[in-house]
């Protein structure tokens, strides 16, 4: 990655992390109704039986409580956990969830591990994101795990990222590592960015 590109992500993630941290609990709060909202509509629209999905922090846009809504509709939710290797295990969510504090501070399940490969028979995942722009690219926190498992994928089923509505830009600083996602969940919508994925 040249240093100018990586220099762009860095200076874009500290503005929209600073954004993020400005952002009041009812907000927050607000966020995480109009994410369940448009998850759900969007599981439905696609007839999505399994998937994965992350567990929020508490400056993401709230995924908690469509996970615990998806599980009690009886959809497989596959949950995130990171390793050192750069991979992804993955946990299936149960009704009784169990959260920790994983690698980066993150919150992930607890329970029995799935390997990386286990992501291949799901019907959509939906990550997070820094940011989106309006051709499909994304820009990650940084640790390249979501670019890796989008890349790896044989067969790889519709991508969201989940974002607040104003980090959807017109343009995201990206390299050849990158992958576009096929769109975005926001609090106020579900937009399809790149329904053919390069």
């Amino acid at each position: 990655m040249s240093d100018a590109i990586a220099d762009a992500k860095r200076a874009l993630r500290a503005e929209l992390r600073e954004r993020r941290q400005l952002l009041t609990p009812h907000q927050r709060e607000l966020a995480a109704d109009g994410i369940r909202s448009q998850l759900d509509a969007l599981v439905d629209r696609l007839g999505v039986t399994s998937m994965s999905c992350f567990l929020s922090t508490t400056t993401e846009p709230g995924t908690r409580e469509f996970v615990a809504a998806a599980v009690e509709r009886g959809i497989r939710v596959l949950l995130p956990v990171t390793r050192t290797d750069g991979l992804l295990d993955w946990s299936v969510a149960t009704r009784d969830l169990d959260i920790a504090e994983g690698m980066f501070g993150l919150p992930e399940p607890v329970g029995e591990l799935i390997g990386p490969i286990a992501v291949n028979d799901v019907d959509l995942l939906v990550i997070p994101a820094a940011a989106v722009d309006r051709s499909g690219m994304r820009l990650g926190w940084g640790r390249g795990y979501f670019d890796k498992t989008i890349g790896s994928m044989h067969r790889c089923p519709p991508v969201y990222a989940v974002v607040f509505d104003s980090e959807v830009l017109d343009e995201v600083p990206s390299d050849v590592h990158d992958q576009p996602v096929t769109g975005a969940v926001t609090p106020t919508q579900t937009l399809v960015l790149a329904p053919a994925r390069r």
